[in-house]
């Protein structure tokens, strides 16, 4: 982390500080429904309130086709809701650059906010376009990035700004970036790690990479499934990776030449449909029915995974063990939510997407010590791979 400066290193009184933020937050009838990741992002814009700034905040939100306003993806609702968490005036500009966003930009006061409208009403962001990244960084003097849930994308406002820009990590950033290196690089053993989702394809970099870190590997979700066919099981209609059989079996087998565990349902719950199932059971591993379908991990192997989930010392989780929005399907993700949460001596670090919305939905988000806000960047890190985010604050 010595290569990036921090927040902590910027004289920003008086100065207009250009900020990413990921305010990518789900929005129902105008207004925010979960605000975690605009409170996320409070220390950094906090910081730079109390030192004066005049802060200039700009995110995306959802997929909008980058043609220009859509009413969906406007982010005057998580402006308003910022208004409500801070003690500071909040503006909202309904262009992201060009003459309205720079008088808007230029007409704060020290401690102001203003809140730029999603960066992805227009197309150039998402290409790094370097004439939008100039018409960005034309609105601040400074550059912050807090937004560690986009750092895996190489955009105009995560990459671009930087080369225009002084730029510095915000805390988020900061405490994201320490966390999940620190977890890789010096963990206390023992390190389990979770790894659950519908594909092996999705996850077989982050499973190699781990593999030479971890002591103990648990497989759960839909991935198990490729896993088990690679032990010559009949997995039914279950979902599965046929072209990746090889690839999950050469996994299994660097498990057992580094020895690491490598754990894998005994018993799964099968149905005849995800949607509107007639018949739910448990049944072995070995025992899936030709025409039923695995749909989350059984009480035998719950059980085995909150045992070995009781003994880390390091815990990493990203994706669930089975269809956990389904109340039917759900039993084994909250089972190991819950052996994590009760595992109070262990550095538990919850890598972004769907585990989050899992130990929200079972209340247990603070009994965690890292829940990361950025699935796809946590992955990529977990990888080895570099964050062109993270890369553009280095020098």
């Amino acid at each position: 982390m010595a290569d990036i400066k921090s927040i902590d290193e910027l004289d920003a009184g008086g100065k207009r500080v250009l900020v990413r933020v990921d305010f990518n937050v789900p929005i129902k009838e105008g207004k925010v429904t979960d605000d975690t990741r605009i409170r996320a992002a409070l220390p950094t814009i906090q910081k730079l309130i109390d030192d004066g700034a005049r802060v200039i905040l700009m995110s995306h939100l959802g997929r909008p086709k980058g043609e220009g306003y859509e009413p969906d993806y406007t982010l005057k609702p998580a402006a308003d809701r910022l208004a409500e968490l801070i003690d500071a005036k909040v503006a909202f500009s309904e262009e992201t650059v060009g003459e309205a966003a720079l008088e808007a930009a230029q007409a704060l006061n020290n401690g102001d906010v203003l809140v730029l409208e999603n960066l992805r009403f227009d197309k150039r962001e998402k290409k790094n376009d370097p004439e939008f990244a100039k018409a960005l960084a034309e609105l601040g003097e400074v550059y912050v990035n807090d937004a560690f849930g986009s750092a895996h994308r190489a955009h105009a406002s995560t990459a671009g700004v930087a080369a225009y820009l002084p730029a510095y990590a915000g805390y988020l950033m900061l405490r994201e970036v320490s966390t999940l290196q620190g977890m890789l690089e010096d963990p206390r053993r023992p390190f389990i790690a979770i790894l659950g989702g519908s594909k092996v394809s999705d996850k077989i970099k982050v499973i190699d990479a781990l593999l030479d870190k971890v002591d103990t590997l648990i497989i759960g979700g839909g991935m198990c499934f490729t896993f088990l066919l690679s032990q010559g099981k009949s997995v039914g209609k279950s979902l599965k990776e046929e072209d990746w059989v090889d690839k999950a079996a050469a996994m299994i087998a660097k498990a057992e030449a580094n020895g690491v565990e490598f754990l894998l349902p005994s018993d799964v719950v099968v149905a005849d449909s995800i949607d509107a199932p007639t018949e739910v059971k448990d049944v072995s591993a070995d025992a899936i029915p030709d025409d039923m379908m695995g749909l989350d991990i059984g009480p035998e192997t719950r059980k085995r995974y909150a045992q070995a989930i009781a003994d880390g010392q390091t815990i990493f989780w990203n994706g669930p063990m089975g269809v956990f929005e389904n109340q039917l399907f759900e039993a084994g993700t909250r089972e190991v939510a819950e052996a994590v949460a009760a595992n109070v001596d262990a550095d538990s670090i919850i890598g972004g997407g769907d585990s989050v919305a899992a130990i929200n939905k079972y209340g247990l988000a603070d009994k965690m010590t890292f829940v990361s806000t950025g699935g796809g960047a946590s992955m990529e890190l977990v990888q080895g791979e570099a964050l062109p985010g993270v890369e553009a604050l280095k020098g």
